[in-house]
């Protein structure tokens, strides 16, 4: 059946691809992202302040009227990631039972992290603990205020983004690996729509997709230019402009497109593990810099609260509509959702020949844990700096998140040469941002590259170098319409999308329970008779001690059983 999807795929999809130029594109989802692209930038251009108040208005209501959606939702998506790892679909193998894994685990890690949240976690390490000690959550009662601030943070940061991660990414990784269909999001709906995803609704379905990805993508590229250039004025005092923020738009996606060109095995794998092997260095040496002690014992107690009352303040709905779950919980889930497709689709890509078993627990605790280590050690070194400077790390932290880091770099307290080694830890910060934002685009690139093809796995080295260089001219277009107005108004309006993509996953959780039940027999079916086989190689390795006729009448039987046995499973899968 495998393969008679991909030769449908083929004949009803590829087939409409244009190839001219060195493209591989699927018109119908390239032109209909464009019109999109185009008519949003130009009713920014026309009216701005109209844009950002209408895409307000229906954030707004959103997240005061459907919070409970997204936090219900994003449970859900736990739980079943949650059923897949401790069932017996646990021991679905994707890409089959043969395959393996194309990366090293750390390789493998280094990738999910730096696509996932690696950049979010540059920039809210120092501040967003800083401001839920400041003003205090309504989801814990602890009375230790950094233990409930870093909880807090763990809370938005932890299993919840990654599982639905893991969700989005294992339905498009089963359907591309282990049933042949294309790395797309509309080969998710196959079970539902069945060969209507070649057609109409799944050009539609990748259109949103790739809409969102790139959106999602130019947002955090163009509000992550200021931050920089933010940075960059802090540290080396560089004017903050347009002018230098599209210059560096200009070199991140220079260098995004070198990755981008040398494909995932080289370019994105080898930048991924430099971002971690740097922001390692990093944080041990703020560990070791910072109150060490205190880090140690913040970390245990806050780790030990958050999973403590991780059912409390999961399902907690603010009864009074407070602004607080409005304006961190739901808007970190909506973010996370709408930014799923593209996390999705690049942590499928890379995790062919993991058991689910593996790949759910692997993508749910290793990020996670990591994530909590992290945001500890600069999380609780932001509070010890911001009670020695009587708040002065919190004023900045109000007036410009971006600085936090450069901030608390510049109050460490080191005993030997502090100028020289407080100029370096800034400039490698510096650095490292950089760095995790070409890893964000080079990886997003690649997806959208993946999903305008048609979701073939390769794609032409011209193609993506096309939307490489698309995602950074959308970012320099809105910036030069509207600046970060501009650019606040597009991230707006993505977070919006979170609410239909919740829906949609709740679609996906029912057709991959489904799928990957079948999966599990046909798996299993095949190691049985791999293992059968095998014994019977054994005993027949004995045949001299057993005349012909016995021997000829066991393979009979042995070829007879193993056929009933095929033609049932088949049947049954056919009437399914």
């Amino acid at each position: 059946m495998s393969k008679l999807l991909k030769k449908t795929a083929e004949e009803k999809l590829f087939s409409r691809n244009f190839t001219g130029f060195g493209m591989d594109l699927n018109p119908v989802v390239s032109i209909g992202t464009g019109f999109i692209i185009l008519g949003f930038s130009l009713f920014a251009f026309l009216d701005l302040n109209r844009a950002n108040q209408l895409f307000n208005f229906i954030n707004q209501y959103v997240v005061r009227n459907l919070d409970w959606l997204f936090i219900i939702t994003s449970n859900i998506f736990i739980l079943v990631c949650l059923i897949f790892a401790f069932s017996k679909l646990g021991k679905v193998r994707i890409g089959g039972v043969n395959a393996k894994p194309e990366f090293s685990n750390f390789a493998w890690y280094s990738m999910l992290i730096s696509a996932g949240m690696g950049i979010g976690l540059m920039f809210w390490s120092v501040g967003e603990p800083l401001y839920h000690q400041q003003i205090t959550p309504p989801i814990y009662s602890d009375p230790n205020s950094l233990t409930q601030s870093l909880a807090t943070t763990f809370f938005h940061w932890g299993v919840h983004p990654w599982g639905i991660y893991a969700l989005i990414s294992l339905a498009l990784a089963f359907f591309a690996y282990n049933k042949k269909l294309p790395l797309s999001l509309r080969s998710v709906f196959y079970p539902l729509l069945k060969n209507k995803i070649f057609g109409f609704w799944g050009d539609l379905i990748d259109i949103l997709a790739v809409v969102s990805c790139l959106f999602g993508l130019a947002t955090s590229l163009g509000l992550g230019v200021q931050q920089i250039n933010s940075g960059l004025n802090y540290v080396f005092g560089i004017e903050v402009s347009v002018f230098i923020q599209v210059i560096l738009i200009a070199i991140i996606t220079a260098i995004a497109t070198m990755s981008v060109v040398s494909g995932v095995d080289k370019g994105v794998k080898f930048l991924s593990q430099l971002n971690i092997i740097f922001a390692g260095f990093l944080m041990v040496v703020i560990f070791l810099l910072g109150p060490t002690t205190l880090i140690v014992r913040t970390f245990s107690n806050s780790i030990g609260l958050y999973l403590n009352d991780f059912l409390t303040t999961t399902f907690f709905i603010d009864a009074t509509n407070d602004t607080w779950q409005g304006s961190w919980t739901v808007f970190y889930l909506a973010w996370w959702i709408s930014w799923s497709p593209f996390v999705g689709m690049f942590i499928a890509k890379i995790s062919k020949g993991r058991t689910i078993r593996e790949f759910v627990l692997a993508v749910m605790i290793v990020p996670s844990l990591l994530s909590f280590i992290w945001l500890s050690v600069f999380g609780v070194t932001a509070f010890d700096i911001n009670t020695i400077s009587n708040g002065q790390l919190f004023n900045v932290v109000q007036n410009d998140v971006s600085v936090a880091l450069f901030e608390m770099i510049r109050h460490l307290n080191i005993p030997l040469f502090q100028g020289v080694i407080k100029v370096f830890l800034s400039i490698f910060s510096t650095i490292l941002v950089i760095s995790f934002f070409v890893t964000s685009s080079d990886s997003g690139s690649l997806v959208v590259d993946q999903i305008t093809s048609g979701g073939k796995l390769d794609s032409p080295v011209p193609q993506r170098v096309f939307w490489a260089a698309m995602e950074g001219l959308t970012a320099i277009v809105l910036l030069l319409i509207g600046g970060e107005k501009a650019l606040k108004a597009l991230q707006t309006a993505v977070i919006t999308t979170g609410l239909p993509f919740a829906i949609v996953l709740l679609l996906v959780a029912f057709v991959l329970i489904k799928s990957l039940r079948e999966a599990h027999k046909k798996q299993e079916f095949k190691k049985a008779t791999k293992r059968f086989e095998t014994l019977m190689d054994k005993y027949l390795d004995i045949e001299n001690d057993i005349d012909k006729e016995t021997l000829e009448e066991i393979g009979g039987i042995v070829i007879t059983q193993k056929r009933k046995l095929k033609n049932k499973i088949k049947n049954k899968v056919n009437k399914k």
